[in-house]
């Protein structure tokens, strides 16, 4: 077998893939950028689990090869806008009721949690985390869901839930092996990248409350949208800003602390704060589904 050239997101690039791209180039050379990722993905049957072609994955690998000098890409035809930008602008909204909502999870009546992802109430949600979490809003890349919590017309809470982080190595000994062993189910963990409750709501144990619904009918929305269910949920809490206690109280399951570095900086210095990794698993076999080939 021949030498590995590159391994970018689980596949591994040899020569006779490199050839391969090489002559489709050279078969094709009216096509753009991302008609060629389209059909290299055809060729390589390179799909999500929802069955749509990995397409940015495969456009971003042919401009590391193209980056490394192993093929040629034709001109760029379009320069995309700035993304990183662009996901956080947050449409102007409705103004919404801030008057205090306080006593019990009973006493709030039916709580309604709704799936805001391409409705008309995505724009207040990302409002709310735009105005109230100290991270603002980004707009998740990838796989992920909104959910809105409300009682009645009044919103409550705001929980995102994206793609997980692919390096963690507290996750590593978690599972009980290294993340090339199931690196290949990453898909089946989300992150809960965002959670709120807004700060005019002060109700006891509300906030383990709703953790506990999301996890019971979460891998049912991720199935229904993404055609695969889920096997763990994880998510990371600043030790400055807040102690874990909703998630504990949920049962979660806090694995270690981070080291400060970060999971893209290649670094042995501190560049952001230290935050605890807690994760809960949607069932006692998450373990060997994970690693399932």
């Amino acid at each position: 077998m021949s030498e590995v050239l590159l391994s970018y997101r689980g596949r591994q690039i040899r020569e006779p893939d490199v050839v391969f791209l090489r002559e489709l180039i050279a078969q094709n050379p009216a096509l753009s950028r991302r008609r060629l990722s389209v059909k290299v993905c055809e060729a390589w049957q390179w799909v999500q689990p929802n069955g749509q072609p990995r397409d940015m994955v495969c456009r971003s690998l042919m401009l590391a090869l193209h980056r490394a000098g192993q093929i040629e890409l034709p001109a760029k035809r379009k320069t995309p806008p700035n993304n990183a930008i662009a996901h956080r602008r947050v449409a102007a909204g409705a103004s919404y009721d801030t008057t205090a909502i306080t006593g019990t999870v009973a006493a709030l009546g039916p709580l309604t949690i709704r799936l805001v992802r391409r409705t008309e109430d995505e724009t207040l949600f990302a409002q709310l985390l735009r105005d109230h979490h100290y991270l603002g809003y980004s707009r998740p890349v990838g796989e992920h869901l909104k959910y809105l919590i409300l009682a009645g017309e009044r919103p409550l809470a705001c929980l995102a839930w994206s793609s997980a982080p692919r390096q963690l190595d507290l996750r590593d000994r978690f599972v009980g092996a290294p993340r090339a062993a199931y690196r290949h189910n990453l898909h089946q963990i989300a992150y809960n990248s965002r959670y709120l409750i807004l700060p005019w709501v002060e109700v006891r144990h509300l906030a383990s409350h709703l953790l506990g619904r999301i996890a019971r009918r979460i891998s049912a929305d991720w199935q229904e949208l993404y055609h695969h269910p889920l096997q763990l949920l994880e998510s990371f809490v600043d030790i400055e800003r807040f102690r874990g206690t909703c998630y504990r109280a949920a049962n979660w399951r806090c694995l270690g602390r981070s080291q400060g570095r970060g999971t893209k900086v290649k670094t042995h210095h501190v560049t952001c704060s230290i935050k605890e990794l807690w994760a809960y698993p949607l069932g006692k076999h998450f373990r060997r589904r994970l690693l399932a080939p």
